[in-house]
């Protein structure tokens, strides 16, 4: 009787945690911060986000393709931020 029960407490927080369906909030690119990634394939840039529970927060998320300023990215989830890139090296030339 308790292995059942303990079972469904726990897929209960894994709904919790995991991501709804549908659930993509609208964000809008207030800045270009620069390439990312082992070939420069992702372009860090800090979002707006426009709806949602985070409503008006801004932060810094990893894009992959092609994207410029007031673009409008649909996130799947607002809680996680990219890390900050640390330098400003690229193709091996330190300043």
């Amino acid at each position: 009787m308790a292995q059942p029960q303990k079972q469904q407490q726990q897929s209960q927080k894994r709904e919790r945690i995991s991501l709804s369906e549908g659930a993509a909030m609208p964000a809008v690119v207030e800045e270009v911060i620069g390439r990312t990634g082992f070939r420069g394939e992702v372009t860090q840039v800090k979002v707006k986000i426009l709806d949602g529970r985070n409503r008006g927060r801004s932060m810094r998320r990893n894009v992959k393709g092609p994207v410029r300023l007031n673009d409008v990215l649909m996130l799947r989830e607002t809680e996680i931020e990219a890390r900050r890139i640390r330098s400003k090296v690229t193709k091996g030339v330190y300043t």
